[in-house]
């Protein structure tokens, strides 16, 4: 991808617009630091973590990786109180839309609100694609809605179909409180994994196209149905940024190693060697022209880019995962920041 002056300008203007918004410094320019006070719960007294995530429960080993905390260049994050944000969400509902990422930081926020206050009384129900976990003292929803693309992924008679100028699912997103959204992850899945057999934009199929440009465009779809359809005085909208695999050892100064399974300790300092994902660049161009429909980007990309030891490896769901997160563990971290944004807003 090209890096001609008016991408880097406007990538440079909207990360130094969102990353000082709402607080005096970035948090996501920073280091990780060893806290024996963390995680911020064990994962002995959240039942709700899923077999893949669940890395302890799943036999793995050590637990140094479980005692790192995100500490911001200038500033300190606030800790998490489940209790102060389920009160400001009294009566309210979450909801995060995405991939198994999204259920990733979903079942965080599950397990951070549930240890926070483990007598309060819950429900947890599935209703298609939306699964819906809910606080019944505070009733409050904190819901999930698989929709890995965004845009639709619809059965017709040539087969699979793409569209990539469609979001008849977004139907499930009116009238939410706080929204968070996701998708990267599947967009270069091909083979068996890929779930659609032809692309179509504008009435034309296609049998592929490029990866990277195909996101764009539906990128594009999502931010002019956000622009039609939500209200941004009634509703909060975050963008959970591109969270990285750990693969290529290459890219953190490990040449020959191919996977994450044994890597203990997360990068030192502040930069990744390999750099940041081209489909990052994307998504800040596209959240650039949201001027009136301000989404906050959830930029976790760098930070965990430095945690090539945060992934379940083979103590997840089957193989060697070194894409998703154990539980407790990174995404936690996502849902502080995720905090502090609400807490100071």
């Amino acid at each position: 991808m090209g890096w001609n002056f008016f991408t880097i300008f406007i990538v440079l203007l909207f990360h130094h617009s969102n990353a000082n918004a709402k607080q005096s410094c970035n948090f996501f320019e920073g280091s990780w630091i060893e806290d024996e006070t963390y995680p911020l719960y064990n994962s002995t007294q959240c039942p709700f973590i899923e077999h893949e995530f669940n890395c302890q429960r799943n036999g793995r080993p050590d637990q140094d990786y479980l005692k790192y905390r995100w500490q911001p260049h200038g500033c300190s994050l606030q800790r998490f109180d489940g209790g102060a944000l389920l009160e400001k969400f009294k009566g309210k509902s979450i909801m995060f839309v995405g991939d198994s990422l999204s259920r990733n930081q979903w079942q965080s926020l599950v397990c951070l609100l549930y240890t926070s206050l483990p007598n309060t009384k819950y429900n947890a129900t599935r209703v298609g694609d939306v699964s819906i976990f809910t606080f019944l003292d505070y009733e409050v929803d904190v819901m999930l809605d698989r929709s890995v693309y965004l845009v639709d992924v619809v059965r017709e008679e040539k087969g699979r179909i793409l569209k990539l100028d469609s979001i008849e699912g977004g139907k499930l997103w009116k009238g939410i409180d706080m929204l968070i959204f996701n998708t990267w992850h599947w967009w270069n899945r091909r083979g068996t994994t890929q779930p659609w057999d032809f692309i179509e934009i504008g009435g034309q199929y296609y049998k592929d196209m490029d990866r990277v440009a195909a996101f764009e465009r539906a990128l594009f779809t999502w931010a002019n149905w956000i622009d039609t359809n939500i209200n941004p005085a009634k509703t909060l909208l975050f963008f959970q940024g591109i969270s990285p695999s750990h693969y290529n050892g290459t890219n953190w100064n490990e040449p020959g190693v191919k996977t994450c399974l044994g890597q203990r300790q997360p990068i030192s300092g502040s930069t990744y060697p390999g750099g940041l994902p081209p489909a990052l660049t994307v998504l800040k161009k596209v959240l650039y022209t949201l001027i009136e429909k301000p989404v906050t980007l959830l930029d976790v990309t760098n930070l965990c880019l430095l945690r090539k030891d945060g992934h379940p490896s083979i103590y997840g769901l089957t193989g060697m995962d070194c894409s998703h997160w154990c539980l407790p563990g990174v995404p936690d971290i996502w849902n502080q920041i995720l905090y502090n944004f609400i807490v100071t807003s």
